[in-house]
């Protein structure tokens, strides 16, 4: 609620949160205009509360406490409220005091902190939310310590400040417990919030999929449209909760045999979801009325909104902050819907007609309709099933996210599935796929390099192939098309991970057992040579053959390859039981199939066709006995059924995928690396420093750092770079090389030479005065004036491999840190890795293995090895300046000449600017639209 009035309002202190139980809340700067919902707030606190906040009976507030209490500078004393529905459910306010705990303002850096929730919020996590918050703005004003005084018997207030994860003084002074706060976020407090999050967000998803009870909000009388058709989804679906319908309109009690009513208000009854299928200009009153009813979450199938232009748009965003004002999650709109097949709950709240999917072991999301129909159809071709099902249309809320959060610890999914236009927010997506890929894999299908209309989020500078890189990174099984995401996805839903990259071929067909070797290859397997067991082979020769294969320790997966038979004495059924007994018998290893003209192979090896799906849950964590499912992970029992695959290609890509996702998780298991501490590190010196540098930089411009500048701030964290001086005229250059020491390098500044060897701005290896005079003339004369070439001199470093390190923040990615080596040839063929920043040893050692060119540093061809660990040690030096300090977006070192003792920096350049109000390192917050 920016007051226009006073431009002092932080608005970006404003932020929707999600709490404890799933539902939502509105953090914001409490204004002047907030006395009459203060007062009423106060009114709804019980008297041991208030007792609990002022040590004291305090039935009411008087005047002075409500002015008091609403008027703020935003700096040294600041209240923030928590609200739903626009009025306030809980209060913190900070008053910045002096050592002697007298009110003060800055550089005074510590505050009294105190908190109110009203009773029946409390337990939500209000408190912990607001704790946030008020720690993130008390940070932005330059106050590192929270003081607070508590009664011993207000256990509630102490567990929130205990629980917090921030460093603490505890002591018992004049009947009062005293807590002293740090508010240096540390490792065990970002762990804290993240695990909040990740329980807030889940259970917001879980009560969307899990209701108790459900009213479809627009269902016609005659049985048409799309709330008609929502409405018969979900009786034909079996679901186990109350089901109502509602039109305005209504003339008798049933509408295809569901209870119906005129408005939400006349059920009488709690509602946990309503699904809305009105009128984009109706969508408005129907979502009041479910806030005022107490509706948890809304899925809205409506249209009409990002998708159709700029006035939808609007119209999209006015409806998320309706939403949340009320405390609801939304999914949509524009949604296609949610399945949950759960056997408790059978919900289909979505336009898939009957019969819904079977249960299953794998998750899907899409933002998509078409492809969720799409996707949903190519399982049940293939005979899977699905855990759960999210259509979010434009996403303006619940996203691929939210879903995420609630797969991690859902033990009905095995497998997440995700067809994502537009990843919103890469930072935090690659940080929650990395923890959940670490239990159980994350297939991802993007669609699209550009943002559709609809679906509002940060542009993204990266090229495809660095967030490609960068989701790689977190464990994510990066695909290219839906049928590579359902081809994957059936093999790691019904197979065990491979233990390594050696693939056994056997089948009745010599050709395609080649083309299965060949594409084996392609995909940077090790193929055995292929069994061909000939097209006389019958069922109990495939399964003598799998046999064998599974049970030798020469192969890692299996991959059987069937054409038709002549005769008829060998039918799909005998063949898909004789090789399900073989994998029965040695479970430990996966096994594709792959079928030329042989339809009902498919479904006698699915579990449609056979087994049906009740197989337990899977244990995707490491396991010391690699017998059990392979070292990446054992499975709680056999595979449900045997995915099949009509060409080799797609078999193979699919086991490829599953080998190098296994090998991560391998990878990670052992050591998932560290980010190192280095003491000779000034962070708080180098914070000073940005906040002088800004002082006169006004929001949302960007400061170039002078040379100087770059090389002190740059020093904070032991990174040295070389000094240059500036050689105007060769006079110069000679009093320069005089205070520097012979040899030198001359070598121009200018911006369209800088870094341009190729174009003879540079002169190396310059032992006296003669040969620099000489330089000096030879490259004024060449490529133009002093003034224009802006010529520096800088002393010589032992020779070594010239490479290049950058960081850059992109505006949804977030801190990217970059390696390559220097030349025209890697920037020509894009020879550059990328590493999400906070880097870890185990990052910045692969990072720097990982390009094309890295033999160059590791002794080619007869030359010395260089001191990669000494330029490790720069990468994750970088990586910590940029991760610690928001404010800097982008550094690069070029050249940085790795030599075979040491790293040379010879040339920095830095940007900074005032850093985002809110990041994923921030607070708890839900994205603003």
């Amino acid at each position: 609620m920016t007051i226009e009035s006073d431009p002092s309002y932080p608005a970006h202190w404003e932020a929707d949160v999600v709490l404890r139980d799933g539902g939502t809340a509105r953090i914001r700067p409490i204004t002047t205009e907030d006395a009459g919902r203060l007062v009423s707030f106060y009114e709804q606190v019980s008297d041991e509360s208030k007792y609990y906040r002022f040590f004291a009976p305090y039935p009411r507030l008087s005047d002075r406490d409500v002015h008091r209490f609403t008027h703020h500078d935003y700096v040294d004393r600041v209240g923030l409220a928590a609200t739903i529905g626009g009025e306030f459910i809980g209060t913190v306010r900070y008053d910045r005091i002096d050592a002697d705990g007298r009110p003060a303002s800055g550089p005074a850096d510590e505050a009294e902190v105190a908190f109110l929730v009203q009773d029946a919020h409390q337990g939500r996590g209000v408190a912990s939310a607001l704790l946030e918050h008020i720690g993130a703005v008390a940070r932005e004003r330059g106050i590192r310590r929270f003081a607070a005084e508590v009664l011993p018997a207000n256990n509630k207030m102490i567990k929130v400040f205990t629980d917090a994860g921030y460093q603490q003084k505890r002591s018992f002074e004049d009947g009062s417990v005293h807590l002293t706060l740090d508010l240096e976020p540390t490792a065990e407090s970002l762990a804290v919030q993240r695990a909040r999050e990740q329980r807030a967000e889940a259970h917001s998803v879980q009560r969307l999929l899990a209701p108790g009870s459900v009213a479809v909000v627009g269902v016609s009388r005659s049985g048409a449209g799309v709330g008609a058709a929502a409405l018969r989804n979900l009786r034909d679906s079996g679901f186990h909760g109350h089901l109502y319908a509602v039109n305005e309109a209504v003339a008798r009690d049933l509408i295809d045999g569901v209870r119906a009513y005129r408005s939400i208000e006349a059920i009488g009854a709690p509602v946990d979801l309503a699904v809305i299928a009105v009128p984009a200009d109706r969508v408005p009153d129907a979502v009041a009325a479910c806030g005022e009813h107490g509706v948890q979450g809304l899925v809205v199938l409506s249209a009409g909104y990002g998708e159709s232009g700029p006035a939808g748009l609007a119209r999209q965003r006015e409806l998320v902050r309706q939403v949340r004002s009320y405390g609801m999650r939304l999914i949509g709109p524009n949604a296609y819907g949610v399945i949950n097949t759960a056997p408790e709950v059978e919900l289909n709240a979505s336009l898939t007609p009957a019969p819904m999917p079977t249960r299953g072991r794998i998750g899907l999301f899409t933002q998509s309709g078409a492809i969720g129909i799409a996707l949903l159809s190519a399982l049940l071709r293939r005979g899977e099933g699905l855990s759960s099902f999210v259509s979010a249309g434009n996403r303006a809320d619940v996203s691929g996210n939210d879903i995420l959060q609630y797969w991690y610890d859902d033990e009905a999914t095995d497998v997440a599935l995700l067809y994502l236009e537009t990843l919103g927010n890469p930072r935090k997506f690659t940080r929650l796929a990395r923890r959940t890929a670490a239990v159980k894999p994350v297939v991802v299908a993007q669609g699209g390099r550009h943002s559709p209309a609809g679906h509002v989020v940060p542009d993204t500078r990266l090229p495809e192939a660095t967030v490609s890189a960068l989701l790689r990174q977190a464990g994510v099984i990066r695909v290219d098309t839906v049928t590579e995401l359902v081809d994957v996805g059936l093999l790691l839903a019904a197979q065990p991970l491979p233990a390594g990259p050696r693939i056994a071929i056997l089948g009745n067909s010599e050709s395609l057992g080649i083309l299965t070797y060949d594409a084996c290859l392609t995909q940077g397997l090790r193929p055995l040579p292929p069994l061909d067991l000939t097209t006389a082979a019958a069922p109990a020769d495939f399964r003598a053959a799998l046999t064998n294969a599974l049970r030798s320790e020469d192969c890692d997966a299996v991959v059987v390859t069937a054409i038709p038979w002549v005769s008829e004495d060998a039918p799909a059924d005998d063949l898909a039981g004789a090789l399900r007994e073989a994998v029965a018998e040695y479970p430990g290893k996966p096994v594709a199939v792959v079928h030329v003209e042989l339809g009902e192979l498919v479904e006698a090896l699915s579990a449609v066709g056979g087994v049906p799906h009740s197989a337990p849950s899977r244990s995707w964590g490491p396991v010391a006995d690699p017998a059990h499912r392979g070292p990446a992970g054992p499975l709680s029992a056999a595979g449900d059924s045997i995915p099949s695959y009509p060409a080799a290609e797609r078999a193979v890509k699919a086991v490829a995928e599953a080998v190098r996702y296994g090998q991560w998780r391998r990878a990670v298991a052992d050591d998932d690396g560290r980010v190192p501490e280095y003491e000779d590190i000034d962070e708080a010196g180098t914070a000073d420093r940005l906040a002088g540098l800004l002082a006169d930089v006004d929001p949302g411009a960007v400061l170039a750092l002078t040379d100087w500048d770059a090389r002190e701030l740059l020093a904070g964290y032991g990174i040295r770079v070389l000094p240059t001086l500036p050689a105007p005229s060769a006079d110069a250059a000679v009093r320069a090389a005089g205070v520097l020491g012979y040899p030198v390098a001359l070598k121009t500044t200018a911006p369209h030479l800088r870094h341009r060897a190729d174009l003879g701005g540079v002169r190396l290896d310059l032992t006296n005065e003669a040969e620099l005079r000489r330089s000096y003339e030879e490259l004024t004369d060449a490529l133009g004036k002093p003034a224009e070439l802006q010529p520096v001199v800088q002393a010589m470093v032992a020779r070594g491999v010239d490479t290049v390190v950058r960081s850059v923040i992109d505006p949804a990615a977030g801190a990217v840190l970059s390696f390559g080596l220097a030349g025209v040839a890697s920037e020509l063929l894009g020879d550059t890795a990328h590493r999400l920043v906070p880097a870890t040893d185990r990052d910045a050692a692969g990072l720097i293995r990982s390009i094309r060119t890295a033999p160059l540093l590791f002794g080619w061809r007869g030359s010395d090895p260089v001191d990669t660990p000494a330029l490790e040690e720069l990468l994750l030096r970088l990586s910590r300046l940029v991760d610690d300090h928001p404010e800097v977006i982008g550094v690069s070192l070029e050249p940085v000449v790795v030599a075979a003792e040491g790293v040379s920096v010879l040339s920095a350049t830095v940007r900074v600017a005032h850093p985002p109000a809110r990041g994923d390192l921030g607070p708890r917050t839900l994205p603003s639209y």
